[in-house]
C-alpha cells in the first residue's frame, strides 16, 4: 500500500516560539499561542527558538506544565494545527489561562511532537520552511497527512 504525498505549495509555515513556552505546547496543557498579530489558521512547524524566556520558567503553571522536560532550543520539535486566531472582547475573561490580554490568540489542536529534534533556524512572523526542513520533519511522521 503506498502513502499518499504530502501537498505541494504553501500549505505549512514555521512559527518560532521561545521555551518554555515550545515544551508548554507539546505537552497537550498549552493550546493558546499569543502573538502580536492575526495569524492564518492551518498547519505550522512549532520552532523552538534560540532564545530562553527565563522569567517564565518560575511561572507556577509553566513548571507545572513542563516539569522534568528536556528544553530544546534551536530547532523545530513538533507540528500543530491553527484551528482559529482571535482577540478576547475587551473586558471579558481571558480565553484560556495561557491568554495574554491584547494579544491575539492563536488555538493549537492536533499537536505532535517530533522524536528528534531537527535543528533549524526560525525568524519572527510565519516563515516559510524548505523542502529539506519538511522532508526531515515529515520522515519522522510518516503517517502525517494533512
Amino acid at each position: 500500500m503506498s502513502v499518499a504525498p504530502l501537498p505541494e505549495g504553501d500549505w505549512i509555515r514555521g512559527i518560532s516560539i521561545k521555551q518554555p513556552w515550545t515544551t508548554a505546547i507539546l505537552t497537550g496543557a498549552k493550546n493558546i499561542e499569543n502573538r502580536p498579530r492575526p495569524w492564518r489558521t492551518g498547519w505550522v512547524l512549532l520552532h523552538a527558538s534560540q532564545q530562553t524566556d527565563r522569567p517564565a520558567l518560575r511561572l507556577p503553571l509553566v513548571a507545572r506544565t513542563i516539569r522534568d522536560r528536556e528544553l530544546v532550543t534551536g530547532a523545530v520539535v513538533g507540528i500543530a494545527r491553527i484551528t482559529d486566531c482571535h482577540q478576547d472582547p475587551e473586558g471579558a475573561a481571558p480565553c484560556s489561562p495561557w491568554a495574554h490580554v491584547g494579544a491575539w490568540h492563536l488555538e493549537l489542536a492536533d499537536v505532535q511532537e517530533l522524536p528528534l529534534p531537527v535543528p533549524a533556524r526560525g525568524q519572527l512572523g510565519p516563515w516559510k520552511p524548505t523542502a529539506d526542513l519538511l522532508g526531515q520533519v515529515f520522515q519522522q511522521l510518516p503517517g502525517f497527512r494533512p
